[in-house]
């Protein structure tokens, strides 16, 4: 590895370059429209905020930006139409003794 990649580094650790500094930024902003939100927004909705607010940025950057600030949108519910039975809970005992057998067909 070359001496200058270290120097780099160490560099970067000072003053972060001007695409760095500029995310961060954007994370504010970001973290801002989605507490306005009632952090329901997701990325779509976040970026159309942006965009009508004038800040010029990429879907796909908001998407990354909001997955590293750990910011997700709340998912629709989707309506169940039936209960769904808990595979691993146990049955309930027949308490009647019932006998389901038929006599005759």
């Amino acid at each position: 590895m070359p001496a200058s990649t270290y120097y780099r580094w160490r560099r970067d650790a000072v003053e972060p370059c001007a695409r760095k500094r500029h995310d961060a930024e954007l994370t504010e902003h970001i973290r801002r429209i989605h507490a306005d939100s009632g952090e329901t927004y997701g990325s779509p909705r976040v970026h159309a905020v942006l965009r009508r607010e004038g800040t010029r940025v990429g879907r796909k950057r908001v998407e990354r930006l909001m997955r590293q600030a750990g910011l997700q949108g709340v998912s629709p519910r989707r309506p169940r139409s039936f209960t769904r039975r808990d595979p691993a809970a146990d049955l309930a005992p027949d308490l009647v003794q019932r006998d389901f057998t038929a006599v005759a067909p």
